[in-house]
């Protein structure tokens, strides 16, 4: 379920591209586009499996925004910000690989892959050597040129479902895809403070919140600390418990199992 989910995933996004696209764009241009984005990724996966956590959060934010068309990329100047400077943006990582792959491409063939597409591909390949399917990705996306903080509009980490699905679907996504998308916490982590209230005071309530297994919210809680007494300056825990840097079904599986980090991933078992 999750190896397709993934592949839903990045076509779900598709449609908010601006671009005829197809399966091989760069075959008569670049042929070597995609195996040369490939072993980019491939040398930083050997010593970073992360990458693919941060490429697949790099590729939704850009997405999200004002389609695939790599704004997220832009860097800002003295006068004018970026998308890179707006709040949900600041943790992003993944912008070597892609410089690395775009330097490879311009030094092979000047001039002719866009940005988008290379975020798209290196997700691509990140997905599959984290045990997603291998599937043919549609390339032709032209990157933009216009790159505002202000438009960033990213449903939170702290988000109900409700009002997931309301970002959501104003940018024309469905409620089943957007549980897909979400399916991609099945790699990647959160930071304590989106869900230490859920493990000691719950809604004000000084107690857990009742969707979480108390074994897993104990367990987090060491991690963590409680709002009053933190731990650590501000500590990560995996999404997935279980297979965390596995592309597979068992985010759906934990959520199930009340093993949800995020109340917005937990909610998902009763929408």
């Amino acid at each position: 379920m999750m190896k397709m989910s993934i592949l839903f995933f990045l076509c779900c996004i598709v449609p908010l591209v601006m671009a005829d696209l197809q399966v091989g764009f760069y075959g008569s241009t670049c042929p070597q586009a995609e195996s040369i984005v490939r072993q980019v990724v491939q040398k930083r996966f050997s010593t970073d499996r992360s990458i693919t956590a941060a490429l697949l959060r790099m590729h939704f934010h850009d997405c999200f925004v004002r389609g695939c068309d790599a704004s997220i990329l832009i860097d800002s100047t003295k006068s004018k910000s970026s998308e890179k400077d707006a709040g949900p943006n600041l943790t992003v990582r993944g912008f070597e690989i892609i410089d690395g792959a775009k330097k490879s491409l311009e030094a092979a063939c000047p001039s002719t892959v866009s940005c988008a597409d290379i975020i798209t591909l290196a997700t691509r390949d990140a997905v599959v050597l984290a045990g997603g399917p291998n599937y043919n990705a549609t390339t032709g996306r032209r990157d933009g040129l216009v790159s505002d903080p202000s438009e960033v509009n990213l449903p939170g980490p702290t988000f109900s479902v409700s009002q997931a699905l309301q970002a959501f679907t104003a940018k024309g996504l469905t409620l089943t895809e957007m549980v897909t998308l979400l399916g991609a916490h099945t790699v990647g982590v959160a930071h304590c403070v989106f869900f230490r209230d859920r493990l000691s005071n719950f809604q004000g309530t000084q107690k857990p919140d009742p969707s979480m297994d108390p074994t897993l919210a104990a367990k987090l809680l060491k991690t963590c600390g409680t709002k009053s007494r933190p731990l650590n300056a501000d500590p990560t825990v995996f999404l997935d418990q279980n297979t965390s840097f596995v592309v597979d079904n068992q985010f759906y599986n934990q959520i199930l199992l009340k093993r949800g980090i995020l109340q917005i991933d937990q909610e998902l078992a009763l929408a």
